[in-house]
């Protein structure tokens, strides 16, 4: 009988996810864990001065394409992301910890990408936002040609 030898790097596939948060964290001390998610929700660690000036931007999603999303935190690219499980969304409450840690007032964009998980929890996320400060539709910009530039840009950037 052959035995298959392991097709991936990780030491196990209930912690992979927090291993890799714990290992990202170790080597990038410019990005930290919104308290209470357990390294679902990271953010640039100058977050609260940062976003008094500046239009802040978060985006994530499933795990398992590690460095993206926690990857792209830092100067000129997001400043937070939240991480699902392997290949699954992110919670609504993970999203909604993001959006509210980052927002500040000079506005905020969410990035989404195309995958019906991400849509949907991010969607909630947003509406939830949109109910507790009370904003006027429409605060949703919906448009095919921003999900061909995420991709374009993942693709470009690395």
């Amino acid at each position: 009988i052959f035995k298959m030898a392991a097709k991936k790097l990780i030491n196990d596939v209930d912690t992979c996810v927090q291993e890799a948060i714990e290992g990202m964290l170790m080597v990038n001390n410019n990005i930290s864990v919104v308290e209470g998610f357990s390294g679902s929700v990271l953010v640039r660690n100058d977050i609260e001065e940062f976003k008094t000036n500046h239009v802040t931007l978060i985006s994530g999603g499933g795990s398992g394409h590690e460095p993206a999303h926690a990857g792209y935190i830092g100067d000129g690219m997001l400043s937070g992301a939240v991480l699902g499980h392997v290949f699954a969304s992110p919670s609504v409450s993970a999203v909604f910890a993001a959006i509210v840690t980052c927002a500040g007032p000079k506005g905020i964009l969410v990035i989404v990408k195309n995958y019906s998980g991400d849509r949907l929890n991010f969607g909630i996320a947003v509406e939830k936002v949109a109910k507790l400060l009370l904003l006027p539709p429409p605060h949703v910009f919906n448009s095919r040609f921003f999900i061909c530039l995420v991709c374009f840009s993942s693709f470009t950037t690395g």
